[in-house]
């Protein structure tokens, strides 16, 4: 297995490396489960805009503003720091990051959406469509995540599934899909809405979760990060006959290096609510906040963003490991024809994978296998796991299956033995 190092300029942890390269060459030489790798770093969690938290902490973000924030790995999905990341709250205009990525993946943006009377009649922010008139989706997109316009929601909406309620049921079988389990969308906006199934709402790590899929996983990523980097952006109905211009309101974009992506939202109920994302020196990190101030405090998005964005980029360094032609140990087989069966780690599964780790944080590998199995064993079954385990916790499993078939050992094999042997002394 090879561990190696992307940036480590702030923390030298060179120690560090080579115990994981001695306790991976340490699994070569046992039959039994032990410890293979070790690495060092930490995640913390934390509390509310009255701001004081735990003493557990960190003292950078002893201040933050938002009653629920949270800073997650964009590679791995990892949650590097947390506070009060799992409340379901309101999302507001934050909602707007999936309208965008479903309309992409599942349209053209040089579709035609006409506008209906539902959709003219949001209230504010709105682009002021009038309906009947037609636009170019892509030019709508502009508008939706740019300006945050309401109305172009839901004319994105009903084009895409012909009405907001059907449009919802892929918002929510998508928030399914990318592992969002307390998060459900009434709206393709993020008014403010509540019906019989619950209120329109996330948690700050599901949110970051969101934004993860639509600039890393999902296949119009690089459309979604083209539409949300944009500065500005001028159209007209498909008639010519009116003119708008559309600003971006992402004003963290020009608030540090290597800015990605973001979406600002505001609702009387949800407060201030932002999701946004930055990479430096190969890491990728996603901030989340929900209920960060209201009327009076439209700022404090931006100081928390920053403090989260910076604790992260400082605290924490990126690691890939690979376990591509790891020798793994034989099992004793008991009552087989041969007296051990070789294993290795199923194809199907990727074998690398990187991971953000700080000074405080610890990774061992533990092969996961039995001590001895019973006769017969069939190649390509299941043989047990590594375990990779961080902090005490399993953060992943590698399948691992046998490399060949074991027949047991049988009266009739042993019949099938003595006629080879005799059959050998003397032939024919």
């Amino acid at each position: 297995m090879i561990f190696h190092r992307n940036i480590m300029k702030r923390y030298r942890i060179k120690g560090l490396q080579k115990k994981l390269a001695f306790l991976l060459v340490f699994l070569l030489l046992v039959q039994q489960p032990g410890e293979i790798g070790r690495a060092e770093t930490s995640p913390e969690p934390s509390d509310k805009a009255d701001i004081t938290q735990t003493s557990d902490t960190p003292e950078e973000l002893q201040q933050l503003y938002a009653r629920s924030a949270v800073l997650i790995d964009g590679d791995s999905g990892r949650v590097l720091f947390g506070k009060e990341e799992k409340e379901v709250l309101p999302m507001a205009s934050t909602t707007k990051i999936m309208t965008c990525i479903l309309a992409l993946e599942l349209c053209e943006e040089n579709e035609l959406c006409q506008v209906s009377r539902e959709a003219s009649s949001q209230p504010q922010v709105r682009l002021g469509m009038q309906a009947g008139e037609t636009y170019y989706l892509g030019d709508l997109l502009y508008s939706l995540m740019l300006e945050s316009h309401n109305d172009t929601a839901v004319c994105i909406a009903e084009h895409v599934s012909g009405s907001v309620e059907g449009f919802a049921l892929k918002m929510n079988r998508k928030a399914k899909e990318i592992g969002c389990r307390q998060t459900y969308y009434i709206t393709p906006n993020g008014l403010d809405s509540q019906d019989a199934a619950g209120e329109h709402s996330t948690t700050a790590e599901e949110l970051a979760l969101v934004m993860r899929y639509c600039i890393m996983q999902s296949p119009k990523k690089s459309e979604f990060i083209r539409i949300t980097q944009t500065p500005q952006h001028n159209f007209t109905d498909t008639a010519g006959k009116r003119s708008f211009y559309c600003a971006n309101h992402n004003a963290f974009l020009n608030m540090m290096d290597g800015v990605i992506s973001g979406k600002t939202g505001f609702t009387g109920n949800a407060g201030y609510c932002y999701v946004g994302a930055a990479e430096q020196n190969g890491k990728t990190l996603i901030v989340a906040l929900l209920a960060c101030g209201w009327p009076g405090n439209k700022t404090y998005k931006w100081k928390d963003t920053r403090k989260l964005l910076e604790y992260g980029f400082s605290h924490y360094e990126k690691y890939s490991a690979d376990l591509t032609g790891l020798k793994l140990p034989e099992i004793p087989v008991l009552h087989g024809i041969q007296d051990k069966v070789p294993i290795k780690i199923e194809e199907t599964v990727p074998l690398s994978f990187a991971l953000l780790l700080s000074a405080k944080d610890k990774l061992q590998l533990k092969p996961d296998l039995p001590p001895s199995l019973e006769a017969p064993i069939t190649k390509g079954a299941r043989a047990g796991h590594i375990l990779c385990i961080l902090n005490g916790e399993i953060y992943a499993r590698y399948p691992l299956v046998f490399e060949s078939d074991v027949k047991k050992i049988t009266f009739l094999w042993w019949l099938e033995q003595i006629a080879e042997s005799i059959l050998l002394q003397n032939p024919f």
